[in-house]
């Protein structure tokens, strides 16, 4: 066999004719000839001598092949032509049933298969799938080939077990020359048995080009494209890409398939203000098209200068007025808003009414401004109504609560549809403006229905979060919710932050995601911190975004368990003293940024670095082994601090404040200004808290500005660059927009999780005074509680006696228990009298 493979035709030679070898003889597990073996590498000498010597060109192997077979696959054209002199056959067929064509059209042998096919008697020879050599050299898209075989008289629509044609196999796998090639020729539009057509596996694998052929010679099949929008069982990405590339092809065509999109989501949106419709499908699909819609809108052949199209602002050209057959579905929203605002109103009115009724009924002169809002009262509840009224006032009452209840069940039926509505309309506004601003319509469509959509938020704040995300992109309407958001479950508003952070990446679930050598962050242990900077600064944000993978220098390790490791270290590195970054506040438990950290001349940056850090922290759901002052998680939220805060840095002068703010001074001859002697640089300085500051009274009238001004020098002011390095980098992972969801409270806990609380430990470190003992009924009984309740009660719990959601952190590092706010590392059960 070596010898055949290096084709050694005279050592073969020599060894044939002096021994009775026969060669036919099949070996090996797929049993095939010496000529198999020829053909197979192309050895042409020692396949000569063979068929000489008078080896069965047809001899099939355990999988039926022949040599001709092997010869055909591989491209040995001068085996094969050798193979034919000696009569093999061209119509043998193996297992699978392939012939020797089968095996030119799949690899493209165009030059072999002209040689072959004056050999075949049937080009239509099918396979056990009923595929035919054209089938198969469509779908690897092989011109040459496909033309050869139809010249040859292959027939071009042939159906294979399934119905799919060589069109269908063309399209099927995006080849669009061939696709051409065939409907040039004539190839028919059909459909396989599943009712499956060409143009759906084209939109399936986004082939935007193939599309581009068949709605040439089929010119129906554009609106069909455009219909497929509503067909959720479609990958979005992939009708977008089709559409974006026949969008690409002219600006009629352009504006054409915006027209249409715009059209078929009006359909849509008036089939979702039908309370007939099924609102989920209806909803989907009108969200999916308005998407698709917004996308090719965006991405236009040869945009205006700046990109964008002011078309709701006054501008009428040709692209704005693909808007046009949205306006009426726009119209119908703002009529059914101004009809329930309307009712609303009426329902007020009502309300205000019959309290008034009651009142006087009642025999009360008090003002129904002074009552709650009326709420429709019970069966009976008439019946202790005072006699001295008229009859009809209960018949009238009643009258205006089912109204009002009507009122209500309308809003319960439209809320959501409404709501679905004006998440488009604003996708709408927003594709036609620069990145970064709020369409002025959608704004003043917001505040002119600022009531009705209020009113569906507090009857079902789910909708926030399935359909205003307008708010997370709009600050000037989220200040309008804010207090409506704040009050969702912790756990809604974590899921909306997670949603929205990483919507428009190629993949949410792509933490710890396998990325290429470039990506990897190459960290050195003994210097962690000042490599993993300059890395991280180095390297893409949007990569960063997507997955991080850190490999320590020397090391092998790398996944998920070293990203964590990473983070364990980075998190304690930050507030390591030697970087003078962040000091340990009052408490002995958090920390906060240093204002002399400028004794580090590269504070700033490792600032920025610090907060590039914890924000792919929380972007990645890692948390962190540190926990900072309440006062620095308000300024990472933009929320203002108040004289509270100071406590975190100078108990004893957050003291001071207090009574200020809790006693007259204006007799007690302070002699306070609005101005503060402060280190500046290593030296005392006198700094005013407002321009004049040296000259103006602190009085019993200013106090309040006084306390507040002073708060924000000493933990805003003083540390304001250092805090703005922070943010710079916290905001390349972490949107402003998005972290305002939380207060300084949860946002502890999405960056440093929950505290974890060791009962046990906490019993050993528990002192009991007021005759209480270990042994007493009753503080076993609190104990068992205490075993019993979550981790979460734990930590309120440990919150409510002491102030703290956690254990002491000693500079040293080790962990002991203080659980009071006087400084005594034991925690103390004592008798209050409630008396």
């Amino acid at each position: 066999m070596p010898m055949v493979m290096a084709d050694q035709h005279r050592s073969v030679s020599e060894l044939l004719s002096n021994s009775k070898f026969d060669v036919n003889y099949a070996f090996g597990r797929v049993k095939r000839s010496l000529l198999h073996i020829a053909a197979n590498c192309g050895s042409v000498e020692c396949l000569v001598l063979l068929l000489k010597k008078g080896a069965n060109p047809n001899y099939q192997d355990i999988s039926g092949c022949t040599p001709l077979h092997l010869a055909a696959r591989n491209g040995q054209k001068k085996c094969m032509s050798k193979l034919l002199e000696y009569s093999a056959d061209v119509n043998i067929c193996n297992n699978e049933g392939l012939t020797a064509i089968h095996w030119l059209a799949v690899n493209g042998r165009t030059e072999l298969l002209h040689d072959l096919v004056q050999h075949v008697s049937d080009v239509d020879v099918e396979d056990a799938m009923g595929q035919t050599a054209l089938h198969v050299a469509c779908q690897n898209g092989h011109k040459t080939t496909v033309q050869c075989l139809l010249d040859s008289g292959a027939d071009i629509n042939r159906p294979n077990v399934s119905g799919a044609t060589p069109l269908y196999f063309a399209c099927s796998h995006g080849q669009r020359d061939t696709a051409q090639i065939l409907l040039l020729r004539g190839a028919k539009y059909l459909p396989d048995k599943n009712g499956v057509t060409p143009l759906d596996l084209c939109v399936q694998g986004g082939y935007g080009e193939t599309c581009e052929v068949l709605i040439q010679y089929h010119p129906r099949l554009f609106q069909t494209i455009i219909q497929m929008t509503q067909n959720e069982d479609l990958r979005e990405n992939m009708l977008r890409q089709v559409l974006e590339h026949l969008s690409q092809q002219s600006e009629s065509q352009y504006l054409k398939i915006l027209t249409s999109l715009a059209e078929v989501a009006t359909t849509n949106g008036h089939k979702l203000l039908s309370l007939s419709s099924n609102y989920d499908a209806q909803m989907k699909s009108l969200l999916r098209i308005v998407r698709i819609f917004c996308h090719v809108f965006r991405i236009g052949p040869s945009s205006p200068s700046n990109g964008i199209d002011m078309g709701y602002n006054g501008n009428k050209t040709p692209r704005s007025q693909v808007f046009k057959p949205l306006e009426l579905l726009w119209h119908s929203l703002d009529e059914w808003l101004v009809l329930i605002a309307t009712e609303l109103m009426k329902n007020k009115r009502d309300s205000t009414e019959i309290t008034s009724i009651l009142l006087k009924q009642k025999g009360q002169d008090q003002d129904a401004a002074s009552i709650p809002p009326f709420e429709p009262p019970g069966p009976g509840s008439y019946e202790n109504l005072s006699t001295g009224t008229r009859e009809s006032k209960p018949d009238a009452l009643a009258g205006k609560q089912e109204a009002s209840a009507d009122c209500q069940d309308v809003i319960s039926m439209t809320a959501n549809r409404l709501s679905a509505v004006i998440q488009a309309f604003y996708m709408c506004c927003s594709c036609q403006m620069p990145p970064g601003m709020t369409s002025p319509r959608f704004i003043e469509f917001v505040c002119k229905h600022d009531e009705v959509l209020k009113c569906f938020v507090n009857r079902n704040p789910k909708i926030i979060f399935d359909h205003f995300h307008f708010l997370l992109e709009c600050p000037e309407l989220m200040s309008r919710f804010m207090h409506i958001i704040k009050a969702q479950p912790f756990k809604d508003r974590c899921e909306w932050f997670y949603e929205h952070l990483h919507s428009g990446q190629p993949d949410s679930d792509m933490v710890h995601r396998p990325v290429n050598e470039n990506d990897i962050l190459l960290v050195h242990r003994d210097s962690i911190f000042r490599s993993s900077c300059e890395v991280v600064s180095k390297a893409n944000c949007a990569k960063l975004k997507q997955g991080i993978a850190v490999r320590f220098h020397g090391e092998e390790g790398m996944g998920q368990g070293v990203v964590r490791e990473w983070f364990d270290i980075l998190s304690n590195e930050i507030v390591n003293p030697d970087y003078a970054l962040f000091t340990q506040s009052a408490d002995g438990t958090t920390f906060q940024p240093n204002s002399n950290s400028y004794v580090n001349p590269d504070h700033l940056n490792y600032f920025r670095f610090a907060g590039q850090i914890l924000g792919l922290a929380l972007n990645h759901r890692q948390l962190v082994n540190i926990y900072f002052t309440r006062s620095f998680y308000k300024h990472i939220l933009g929320i203002p601090v108040n004289y509270q805060d100071v406590a975190s840095i100078d108990p004893e002068y957050a003291k001071n404040l207090q009574w200020i703010l809790d006693n007259d001074i204006s007799d007690l001859g302070l002699e306070l200004t609005f101005s503060v002697e402060t280190d500046v640089f290593g030296a005392m300085e006198e700094v005013p808290l407002k321009p004049g500051g040296g000259s103006i009274l602190v009085t019993q009238n200013n106090k309040a500005e006084y306390v507040q001004l002073v708060t924000e020098l000493r933990m805003t002011r003083a540390i304001q660059p250092q805090i703005n390095a922070f943010l710079q980098g916290f905001h390349m992972f972490i949107p402003p927009s998005l972290i305002q969801l939380f207060d300084e409270y949860e946002l502890e806990l999405l960056l440093s999780g929950m505290p974890e609380i060791d009962v046990s430990d906490w019993i050993k470190n528990t002192e009991y005074t007021s005759g209480y003992e270990r042994e007493d009924p009753v503080i076993q009984w609190f104990w068992e509680v205490v075993e019993d309740i979550t981790q979460e009660e734990r930590v309120l719990l440990l919150q409510f006696v002491t102030g703290r959601r956690r254990v002491l952190i000693s500079v040293e590092n080790e962990r002991t228990y203080s659980f009071i706010s006087t400084g005594y590392s034991h925690f103390y059960f004592h008798i209050i009298s409630c008396i």
